[in-house]
């Protein structure tokens, strides 16, 4: 195995620390006794024996048999869902080798990381200067960048000027000193460093680290460490977000939305009265300033006796204020619901029938489609809307069967103003009289409706409106979190 690899920015310092918050309850593993097992892994002799038995075996297309056989059982398992089938969505005429991706593979899988792993160096490299800037490791560094936080909060058209003299500072500079390096120091004692002459050396060129390197396996350190940073982060932050904005304290979430209205509706007004220069810079003094040691330790020793009693106060404060100010007790919302009671016409004597949403008139599209009615066939059977509970104690018949039958547009029936609010359906004289065929004589019934005389030839089905009143039904907390 080799030590390094050349030209290949890989983490070679200290590993990349692993986040750990107080009472998050995290699943993680103890992070020195994960780096002691993968220590002792790596140095087992079987698993470089295996990599190497491995590698070996591979096919010519770098593949080995048992890992073909393995992918294919996983695309039968696992199959490739398009998006565009998915959501129905219209095909994008763009180049397929940007369009076009590969379903899950484990071939694809095991390449794509060693392949990732082997260039991720860079970013482990960053993430590490950048704790050790921010810990102040080398005061002069941590003060250095307080100087162009500074400059930039005092100066906002700065930022325009960063990536320039960053690219100048760690790119160009750095390539240049490894094509003209400095002289060794034995051959002159002049100190002056000559820029004349040809290129002493070429120039660099960044390469992923090598596969069995001990880079490698730092890069893969470092990794596993980040994937326990995030997930713990995550945890952590949906652990303090989730709670007051999840409405599952209504007084609380109502409190947390009332003051983001406030302040947005603040800011969307007056931004230009804050001094926002100034803000940013004491945040960012602050921001800098918490990571020195002393400030840690300062901040730990005094945070049960200077810390936590102003925030209890304050918490108490809060909860007094919303307790006394945030109402929630309005009543549910109500609603109407109807159901017709339908009626069929048999031998000349009127039979029940069934309940039913929906009023089945001569034209509806069920009647015209000729479909029986739906519905069930005794009132009790009769449920509330799926949310909601029933607000009366039993059912209303409605007395204003005209203003039903205008506000559906009903057209050829009857209807009783008076009694039990009957609507009845009309047929032809034809009908009535078994003519159907004579079109000559027949007489029709005009579109509309007709207050019930008694006088007009009746059809086969007649309905009448009940109401009742609903209210939303509330869900409490546990049955929406085992829903």
């Amino acid at each position: 195995m080799d030590e390094y690899t050349a030209d290949a920015f890989v983490n070679r310092d200290e590993p990349v620390p692993v986040l750990a918050f107080t009472g998050t309850g995290s699943p993680s593993p103890d992070p020195e006794s994960k780096r002691s097992r993968l220590k002792e892994s790596l140095s087992n002799s079987k698993l470089k024996e295996k990599i190497q038995d491995g590698a070996n075996s591979r096919s010519e297309t770098g593949f080995s048999l048992q890992d073909r056989l393995l992918t294919k059982l996983l695309q039968q398992v696992i199959p490739s869902e398009n998006i565009e089938k998915v959501l129905d969505l219209p095909p994008d005429k763009r180049s397929s080798k940007y369009i076009g991706r590969p379903g899950f593979s484990i071939q694809l899988m095991t390449n794509n990381f060693r392949r990732f792993n082997s260039r991720i160096g860079i970013v482990f490299v960053f993430q590490t200067r950048l704790i050790r800037l921010l810990t102040w490791r080398n005061s002069t560094h941590t003060l250095s960048l307080l100087a162009v936080c500074t400059f930039v909060c005092l100066n906002p058209y700065l930022l325009a000027v960063l990536p320039f003299a960053s690219a100048l500072l760690f790119i160009m500079v750095p390539a240049y000193l490894v094509r003209h390096p400095p002289p060794p120091p034995t051959i002159s004692h002049n100190t002056t460093y000559s820029l004349n002459g040809p290129p002493l050396a070429p120039p660099r060129t960044i390469r992923p680290a090598a596969e069995m390197s001990k880079d490698f396996f730092r890069n893969m350190r470092d990794l596993q460490n980040s994937m326990d940073d995030f997930s713990t982060l995550h945890d952590t932050i949906l652990r303090i977000i989730t709670p007051p904005t999840n409405f599952s304290n209504e007084a609380l979430s109502s409190t947390v939305f009332l003051f983001l209205f406030v302040t947005t509706c603040a800011l969307f007004i007056a931004p230009h009265l804050l001094p926002w220069r100034l803000l940013s810079l004491i945040l960012c003094w602050i921001s800098i300033a918490l990571g020195h040691p002393r400030v840690q330790q300062f901040i730990l020793e005094n945070r049960e006796s200077h810390l936590r009693p102003p925030s209890q106060k304050a918490q108490s404060l809060l909860s007094a204020w919303i307790s006394r100010d945030i109402i929630l007790d309005s009543p549910p919302e109500a609603r109407e619901v109807e159901i017709f009671e339908l009626q069929r016409r048999r031998k000349g004597e009127w039979e029940s029938w069934l309940f039913s949403p929906n009023p089945y008139d001569p034209l509806s599209p069920q009647r015209i489609a000729g479909e029986r009615p739906k519905g069930t066939r005794f009132f009790e059977d009769v449920e509330a809307p799926r949310g909601w509970e029933w607000g009366d104690k039993k059912w209303v018949l409605d007395l204003g069967s005209r203003e039903w039958v205008e506000e559906r547009m009903v057209q050829r029936v009857e209807v009783e103003v008076e009694g039990e609010r009957w609507v009845t359906d009309l047929v032809a004289e034809d009908e009535a009289s078994g003519n159907s065929g004579s079109l000559k004589t027949a007489k029709t019934v005009g579109p509309g409706w007709a207050e019930g005389n008694g006088r007009e030839p009746v059809g086969e089905w007649r309905r009448r409106r009940w109401i009742r009143m609903v209210r939303r039904k509330g869900v409490s907390s546990n049955n929406a979190n085992n829903g």
